[in-house]
């Protein structure tokens, strides 16, 4: 799944330690305020904390040495991202490292890899992801964006959907269709583009938390040179298949469930009074089961690590993954939004820009933060491939056997 997994056996206990000292120290405290209390984080803010990691030698550390990383196994990247995340440092925004980064260093040119992966590890250039279109979501392979020949171009005409922080962005990398003969899957191909090429504009899509995370990016003319071509042309189905397997992997993200479960207990202590003894006692109940099945889910997503570590991959393992880690983080939430009791159905989202957040006087302030995870974690069983796509995934790969 991931670069050098027959690496050396390492201290783990002794590796999580040496992250937990890191994020302490360098952590920007204000982001550390953010992340620990619900408020809405600046690109600053990850941009800040990824220079730290590059510094320290932590940023792109699972791509091989060859192309700048440190040759990480999967069991060590992992023990960073969950350690990382269970101390409040923000997740790292996968579109250039997770993403485009093994693509360019596995089917990417000299010339492509010289562009593009030093701005990629040193968070100098902002990625973003063009996949999606308004009827090619689930079903990717029916993507219509057009990308037309002409001399040393291409010449971009339609439109992507839900494409994530495009208002950041200085680059995109995007699947296109250069040809409609044949089957659909075989007429697409990867395109890398600059967002500040004419004809490119971007509407913002604000989403049901009430915040600008995601757009509608539109492509009318655009020129792009045909050595932003990334592999053969048609080869584009075969990278975007790479690229989202590699995106689904760490998708349980456990770490930052870890971290919830213990702000979903501060508020359920908080609220003691706002329910009575038998409404507290059927809570108590229910946030059992929740803390077994992130316990259960720990417990999965170390087994599937352990295969891979070892060599083994069912196919289904990031699907599977995917899955129940969405069930669990909507079933967290879900109990997090009731244990605001009556406020639970507060919800301001511009109290998530400022403030003290879920260490608010007000509950209905504290409610606002905690609620925005009930609101944002319905979109977690639609990225990354649905729930259902995935389900599929994985019954074709059991029946086939």
């Amino acid at each position: 799944m991931h670069s050098n997994n027959n690496a050396p056996a390492f201290d783990e206990a002794a590796f999580r330690a040496e992250v937990r000292e890191f994020v302490k120290e360098n952590l920007d405290p204000v982001t550390r305020h953010k992340v620990e209390n619900g408020i809405y984080l600046d690109k600053s803010d990850y941009v800040g904390w990824q220079k730290a990691l590059r510094r320290r030698g932590w940023f792109g550390a699972a791509w091989p040495r060859s192309a700048g990383g440190q040759d990480w196994s999967v069991r060590q990247e992992h023990a960073f991202l969950q350690e990382s995340a269970i101390h409040a440092a923000p997740m790292l925004i996968p579109y250039g490292v997770n993403m485009l980064g093994p693509v360019l260093y596995s089917f990417g040119t000299e010339a492509q890899k010289q562009a593009h992966l030093g701005g990629i590890l040193d968070s100098d250039v902002w990625w973003c992801q063009g996949y999606s279109e308004p009827n090619a979501g689930s079903d990717l392979a029916s993507l219509k964006l057009r990308a037309v020949r002409d001399g040393d171009h291409y010449v971009l005409n339609g439109t992507k959907m839900w494409t994530t922080e495009a208002h950041w962005a200085d680059m995109m990398h995007c699947l296109v269709r250069t040809d409609n003969t044949g089957r659909k899957q075989q007429g697409i191909s990867f395109l890398l583009l600059d967002m500040k090429t004419p004809g490119v504009s971007i509407d913002p899509i604000v989403t049901i938390d009430g915040v600008h995370h995601t757009n509608q990016t539109f492509f009318d003319n655009v020129r792009m040179p045909v050595s932003n071509l990334v592999g053969e042309e048609g080869a584009g189905w075969k990278i975007a298949k790479f690229l989202l397997s590699r995106e689904r992997t760490f998708i349980a993200d456990t770490g930052n469930k870890i971290r919830m479960l213990g702000q979903i207990k501060a508020t359920v202590a908080q609220n003691a009074g706002l329910f009575d003894p038998m409404q507290r006692a059927l809570q108590a109940e229910r946030l059992s089961r929740i803390e077994a099945d992130l316990t259960a889910l720990l417990a999965l997503e170390r087994d599937y690590i352990d295969e891979w570590m070892a060599g083994h991959d069912d196919g289904i393992g990031a699907s599977v993954l995917k899955v129940r880690g969405t069930e669990v983080l909507q079933a967290m939430t879900e109990f997090w939004r009731d244990a605001q009791g009556p406020y639970g159905v507060c919800y301001d989202a511009s109290q998530r820009k400022s403030g003290d957040g879920l260490g608010a006087q007000e509950p209905w302030v504290r409610a606002s933060a905690g609620t925005y995870n009930y609101l944002y974690s319905r979109c977690w069983s639609i990225f990354g491939g649905t729930n259902e796509v995935q389900r599929n995934i994985i019954a074709a790969q059991l029946l086939r056997g």
